[in-house]
């Protein structure tokens, strides 16, 4: 890997304990905007959490000063994160975010803003025709395909309130919610794909998905088998084939895989297996090291990873991709540590040279 650099690092404090899950979009202005979760009070993933952003106006060498875009109290909930950023057809900037009225029910909002994100005038509940649950739509996860659609890649965990307490199965099933007015009107898929739940504690977490030239939709998602797993659409993200391990060995961590243009594939994630043995740090998880590898045959070959992190005792997670105008990657990735309490706690904002 050519050189890389840190240009932003986001610390716990005594106020806001853990900051975490960004995502990356381009303004008008030609500057870089990055939003991200900001927790208070707690880091655990029902407390009480803000949308934060700052904006970078040279190709994320430098970043401003952090301001608020969404409080959970605007959506009646206990917290919102999880972002994901767009551009839409019609111009507008497009933000998603996970909102949870309670810890048993998570929903997701597209919050859509004609001044690039000084404002939002639209709030669209994408998920208001499917069954009430637990929706993970993990940060900087949203597709666009090339007919137009939208695609929300979700993780549903069945839920509910017992003894006055909320209760989540960590098995997740993928389901799919899709969109053929640029984001005003959602729809849940034909299909969904789970494992059989006597094998899996995780089931399939957390998904991410890309289209490929020949138009088919590959998605991945992470599991506790020691591997990413993955399944293909073939008609749009309606139908999708059964889930099967992939060539991507990894903990239950997420990975994340972004087309830089038209052409090269990249894909960073956390290649080692948490298998037997192995000595997992109390605040990492077993999420290092984070690498990345690229494509250049559309994902059927890779080229061998390239180490961005491998701290021991830290833990790599929940990245992000965005592609400057001077050639680079930035990533933004949790990267905690011992001295943080746990890898969700701190971002890293990393600008790394791509190889021609």
């Amino acid at each position: 890997m050519k050189a890389s650099r840190i240009t932003a690092l986001f610390r716990p404090d005594e106020t806001h304990p853990r900051h975490s899950e960004g995502a990356f979009l381009r303004l008008a202005d030609g500057s870089i905007l990055f939003a991200y979760s900001r927790f208070a009070g707690d880091a655990n993933d029902n407390a009480h959490s803000e949308i934060a952003a700052c904006v970078s106006h040279d190709e994320g060498e430098t970043w401003g000063e952090t301001r608020i875009l969404f409080t959970p109290e605007e959506f009646g909930a206990i917290n919102v994160m999880s972002v994901s950023l767009m551009r839409m057809q019609d111009g507008d900037l497009g933000l998603f975010l996970i909102a949870k009225p309670s810890a048993a029910i998570y929903r997701v909002f597209l919050c859509r803003s004609r001044d690039d994100g000084l404002s939002f005038y639209s709030r669209v509940d994408c998920l208001s025709d499917m069954a009430q649950g637990c929706y993970v739509l993990n940060n900087d996860r949203v597709l666009r395909l090339s007919s137009g659609r939208l695609i929300l890649p979700l993780a549903y965990h069945r839920s509910n309130h017992l003894a006055g307490e909320a209760h989540m199965d960590g098995r997740a099933t993928a389901v799919f919610a899709l969109s053929d007015d640029d984001g005003f009107t959602w729809r849940e898929a034909r299909d969904t794909i789970a494992l059989s739940f006597t094998r899996t504690r995780t089931g399939l977490q957390e998904p991410g998905a890309i289209e490929r030239r020949d138009g088919s939709i590959w998605a991945w998602f992470r599991t506790d088998l020691m591997a990413q797993y993955e399944a293909f659409s073939f008609d749009g993200g309606e139908h999708w084939t059964g889930a099967q391990p992939s060539r991507f060995t990894s903990p239950a961590s997420p990975m994340k895989i972004a087309r830089a243009g038209s052409g090269r594939l990249y894909a960073i994630w956390n290649p080692i297996p948490n298998y037997n043995g192995r000595e997992l740090s109390r605040a990492g998880w077993g999420r290092t090291p984070l690498v990345l590898a690229f494509s250049d045959d559309d994902g059927m070959s890779w080229s061998r990873p390239d180490v961005i992190e491998d701290e021991p005792g830290h833990g790599y997670c929940y990245p992000s991709m965005f592609f400057t105008a001077d050639g680079c990657l930035l990533t933004s990735y949790c990267s905690g540590g011992e001295e943080d309490g746990l890898c969700l706690a701190r971002t890293t904002i990393r600008k790394i040279e791509l190889p021609e």
